[in-house]
């Protein structure tokens, strides 16, 4: 069985079990851990890991982007960056974060080096969905040992950025304004009760030192630092038992002397053993991301993004925050008579995304039964027809367009042709057979006529609408 068809079965042949009204995890196409999250110009960002499926281990090569305008239709922006993009790069592409900084965004990973060690390196864009090149040719942060991992990367008000890091010890670094070079030497934040809930010793696991010690969190990993009214908050994976939760410190300046306030997720079905978030706000309310093991074939090693809203309470504290499947609420509406990218998605079943250097990320591999929702499709008055941009090898594929269910009233079908490759992609069109105005869901159905039964039907580049 080849790769592709390996990835198509994990990750989506098995999606139906969770259901059509599901939104958390926001990403069904692929494998989505440690999400950090950054707001550009009235879009959210959300700098992810790609889970590579069918290992027992954290095995991960690159790096993946999508944007949202409204908080649930997520759009592919495919894998800027990789072990490939860093010559001193061997493995493990772990957890990383992009931060703007005078029109240029700095996406700080790490990865292990030809060496052995875990550093920290540096990749720098014009865009915030790239490309991105190694902006040093070399770490950033290299000290030989396990601990430099995680980056979080802040900038205050007063234009000092600051990174952190680390696993088990956390570190930090004032950087230049130049976003590549520091300042002065690492510095390791002390670690204690008051600080962090407990204390991680050397040599001992978290599961022995908690039980001997009795303490009621500890600092593990996945640091995430940001500002709130003067305010600074550093969230972390901390530990409860034998998973990892959600929690955090705070202090009236970047560097401490930090406070522990508790835990904001813990003893969560997530299944998955780590956890990594990154909070934000976006037009006027404040999001969660973290990273569960819930989507078929997921786990500790196959997780994925979710996000929860949530509300500050009065005295600036972070309330108990519960995981959803339902996830958060739309956050504005789409336009349907622009070009929409087809790999923006609320919901996918039985299809995934590749790119290429011609088109760019595409919906791949769509199977009969499929589906992708759309959500919050505003139609305004009306609209007369429908088009999109498909490819297929092989003919029987047929693209119907639902409304508000996958079983919904069918206002368009496009029967796809061959159209000269699986790459090679045509405009069709279709009129609108019911009347439709106002906001509704929109699902995409994926059909086939005289096939056989899983076969691909056809790939999916971008959709639109006409206004009546």
């Amino acid at each position: 069985m080849n790769q592709r068809n390996l990835k198509y079965i994990t990750l989506s042949f098995l999606l139906a079990g969770i259901g059509i009204s599901a939104q958390n995890p926001v990403i069904q196409t692929h494998f989505t851990p440690d999400p950090a999250p950054m707001v550009y110009k009235g879009k959210m960002y959300i700098y992810t890991g790609d889970d590579q499926p069918g290992f027992d281990f954290y095995t991960m090569t690159k790096w993946r982007v999508y944007s949202t305008e409204d908080m649930v239709n997520y759009t592919d922006h495919g894998s800027p960056i990789s072990l490939e993009s860093f010559s001193w790069a061997r493995d493990r592409a772990w957890a990383a974060q992009c931060i703007e900084r005078n029109g240029k965004f700095y996406w700080y990973i790490c990865v292990q080096t030809v060496d052995n060690n875990m550093a920290i390196g540096v990749a720098v864009s014009d865009s915030p969905t790239g490309p991105f090149k190694d902006a040093l040719g070399k770490p950033l942060i290299s000290t030989g040992t396990w601990d430099n991992i995680d980056p979080t990367v802040f900038i205050d008000d007063d234009g000092q950025a600051y990174l952190y890091w680390g696993n088990s010890k956390l570190f930090y670094v004032k950087l230049n304004k130049d976003m590549t070079s520091y300042q002065g030497q690492i510095t390791e934040i002390p670690q204690s009760v008051e600080a962090f809930g407990g204390l991680r010793r050397p040599g001992k696991s978290d599961e022995v030192l908690q039980k001997q010690e009795k303490f009621d969190d500890v600092y593990v990993e996945g640091p995430w630092l940001y500002k709130r009214n003067n305010q600074y908050y550093m969230m972390y994976a901390g530990m409860t038992g034998r998973t990892e939760c959600l929690s955090y410190s705070t202090s009236p300046s970047p560097t401490g002397p930090w406070k522990y306030q508790g835990k904001i997720m813990t003893d969560q079905p997530t299944n998955s053993f780590t956890n990594h978030g990154g909070i934000i706000d976006f037009k006027g309310k404040s999001y969660l991301f973290y990273h569960t093991g819930l989507l078929p074939a997921g786990g500790s090693y196959g997780r994925s993004t979710a996000v929860e809203e949530f509300r500050y309470n009065a005295d600036g504290t972070i309330p108990k925050i519960t995981m959803t499947k339902e996830g958060v609420a739309p956050a504005g509406t789409l336009n349907p008579y622009q070009r929409t990218e087809a790999e923006t998605m609320a919901w996918s079943e039985k299809c995934s995304t590749s790119e290429n250097r011609k088109t760019g990320v595409y919906v791949s591999d769509a199977r009969a039964g499929g589906y992708i929702r759309v959500r919050s499709v505003d139609f305004e008055k009306g609209t007369s027809g429908f088009s999109a941009s498909v490819a297929a090898g092989i003919d029987g594929g047929i693209l119907e367009v639902h409304l508000d269910d996958v079983k919904g009233p069918k206002i368009a079908e496009i029967e796809i042709p061959r159209t000269g490759g699986w790459e090679e992609f045509k405009t069709l069109t279709s009129k609108i057979s019911e009347s439709v105005s106002g906001v509704h869901d929109v699902y995409f159905v994926f059909q086939g006529k005289n096939i056989t039964a899983g076969r691909k039907l056809f790939n999916f580049d971008y959709w639109s609408f006409q206004k009546k």
